[in-house]
């Protein structure tokens, strides 16, 4: 890729020349959010038979639930159509292979940056980490109390998704 996005602008010219507006309006159509992880290998909407349009796509690292998630789905669940919520980290997942000192030492020798001033949230145990994701999610006050809230483990090497 090219330092200063020159590829990115032509891509994007290539991309503008097809386009066709679908007339989405910004909701979510099936009433879906996802929440999972920033990892490239994840293609949410197609993990789960949907196009865009279709569901509401949250991502950082390791697919917790963070203030900013739950944010974010207050907007979606009181003004974008959402009604149910699936949270699906995945296998091989940088942020269940070390512990927060370990990750910490790994960027400060990968660029000299001493990020431990940030919680980095690595998980030792991606199901109980799950668990207490999926329960912030069922207990925050400020989302509906009918909202559907379920998990799930994608795997990278086979496409399956595990639901939990």
């Amino acid at each position: 890729m090219s330092a200063d996005f020159s590829d990115l602008k032509k891509a994007n010219q290539d991309f503008v020349r097809n386009f066709v507006p679908e007339g989405l309006s910004g909701r979510a159509v099936k009433g879906l959010a996802i929440v999972t992880c920033m990892d490239s290998r994840i293609a949410p909407l197609a993990i789960v038979g949907m196009k865009p349009g279709d569901a509401k796509i949250l991502r950082n690292a390791g697919a917790r639930v963070t203030e900013d998630v739950l944010r974010t789905l207050v907007l979606a669940t009181h003004l974008l159509g959402v009604n149910r919520v699936l949270v699906m980290p995945h296998t091989d997942c940088r942020m269940a292979s070390g512990s927060e000192p370990e990750i910490h030492q790994a960027i400060f020798e990968a660029s000299g940056v001493d990020t431990r001033s940030i919680e980095i949230r690595t998980v030792t145990d991606q199901r109980a980490a799950l668990e207490v994701d999926l329960t912030r999610i069922r207990t925050y006050p400020l989302l509906p109390k009918e909202l559907h809230v379920a998990g799930g483990f994608y795997d990278v090497k086979s496409g399956n998704l595990e639901l939990i």
